[in-house]
């Protein structure tokens, strides 16, 4: 049966940021922030709308919600008009990508962290916006906009009003290893390597994960002052604090996952454990602290609904206290705010979408505590700060 035959009306579009990677036409091939990629299931979305769109006159047929219509890149706002007043973009002369970017959006030049964090570069990025007045208007034919500020809502406040960043040194064994990535990055910008030995995205990879812990890259190295153990040291003040009304905390780790076969241990086989991966280390050295096994939980162990729905709720009545999780899996649609006092973010995510999915764990409505924490750990002189600045220059212009 064709789409056609099924008889469809309208289409109700949840989380539609999720559709955003639509392929676009343009000359603007060699610019960060303009998307060359392109999704199946956005041009399967895209070509069910067209058809619904058009049989209703253009009138109706597509609803699109989200908290975040823009993840990523100013591109995205042309791809939500795109789907939903495709129609009007061809009535104004703006249903070429090229032509939109040239009205509303613009090019500049700014001095920018390299990738691998020891020094400066200038970049070239599609990341301001021009004509907003003008932009808006079109745009609001099709959107309803309500921001955090119109609804009010009473939601917890940030202690200090800031997210608390905390600094972890480098070690020596990272200066040398961080000195390899530069190496490496800079044979690979005088094309001297080839792509399918070695390329940018590995290099950011390593050193996002060297940033993390150095024993994700086989540098066997723990000194006490690093990311991960001025972590395990706050989540464990945080739990004795909040001891007497069960409060909750949640870390944010992306990278180090579990592995399938180490789940579902026991305490003991547990703690022999010689495989290293970041989310086993933190839940042993919170063990050996005095936690007990049982209040802590990685989000990876709920591969169910049911286990899901199971673990939330253990973990809004303060049964189980620390949850350990990705983005992915703990970011949208996670209600776990009910004990939640302090969240802790030992990597940065890609899009600035994710730190708002995040944050939006804690600084949400129905969070019995009036001041939450949310800490964010850096390595100093490692990729983690160019992470950090390229999410906040797209959060700057998204905002």
């Amino acid at each position: 049966i064709t789409f056609e035959k099924l008889g469809v009306d309208q289409l109700f579009i949840d989380e539609a940021h999720n559709f955003k990677n639509l392929g676009l036409i343009t000359k603007m091939t060699r610019v960060a922030g303009v998307p060359t990629i392109s999704s199946q299931k956005a041009e399967d979305l895209y070509l069910k709308i067209r058809y619904l769109l058009k049989k209703n006159d253009y009138k109706h047929g597509v609803v699109f919600a989200t908290g975040t219509p823009i993840s990523n890149t100013i591109a995205e706002l042309y791809v939500m008009q795109k789907y939903l007043m495709y129609d009007r973009l061809e009535e104004v002369g703006f249903d070429t990508f090229d032509a939109w970017a040239s009205t509303f959006g613009e090019v500049v030049s700014s001095i920018e962290i390299n990738p691998t964090g020891t020094g400066y570069r200038s970049n070239q990025r599609f990341a301001k916006f021009n004509n907003v007045p003008e932009l808006m208007k079109l745009f609001r034919e099709v959107a309803d906009i309500i921001t955090a500020d119109m609804i009010d809502l009473p939601k917890p406040k940030l202690q200090d009003g800031k997210i608390t960043i905390v600094k972890a040194p480098m070690n020596p064994e990272l200066k040398d290893y961080v000195q390899s990535l530069i190496d490496r990055a800079e044979k690979i910008h005088n094309g001297s390597v080839d792509p399918k030995l070695d390329n940018m995205l590995c290099v950011v990879n390593d050193g996002k994960k060297a940033a993390l812990d150095p024993r994700l890259v086989g540098i066997n190295v723990d000194y006490p002052d690093s990311k991960i153990n001025i972590c395990i040291d706050n989540v464990y003040s945080e739990w004795v604090e909040g001891m007497p009304e069960k409060l909750t905390q949640i870390i944010f780790c992306d990278l180090g996952t579990p592995k399938k076969q180490n789940r579902n241990k026991t305490t003991s086989e547990f703690l022999d454990n010689t495989s290293f991966n970041v989310y086993e280390d933190i839940k042993k050295k919170l063990i050996k602290k005095g936690i007990p096994d049982r209040q802590i939980a990685f989000i990876h162990d709920a591969d169910t609904a049911q286990k899901k729905n199971k673990l939330f709720q253990q973990f809004r009545e303060g049964k189980i206290r620390i949850l350990i999780g990705s983005t992915g899996k703990m970011g949208e649609g996670c209600n776990i705010q009910d004990r939640l006092v302090a969240m802790h973010e030992l990597d940065c995510p890609w899009r600035p979408s994710d730190v708002e999915q995040r944050e939006g764990r804690i600084l949400r409505v129905g969070n019995m505590n009036p001041v939450v924490r949310v800490y964010r750990y850096c390595t100093k002189g490692t990729f983690d700060n160019y992470s950090w600045q390229t999410v906040e220059t797209k959060a700057k212009f998204i905002a």
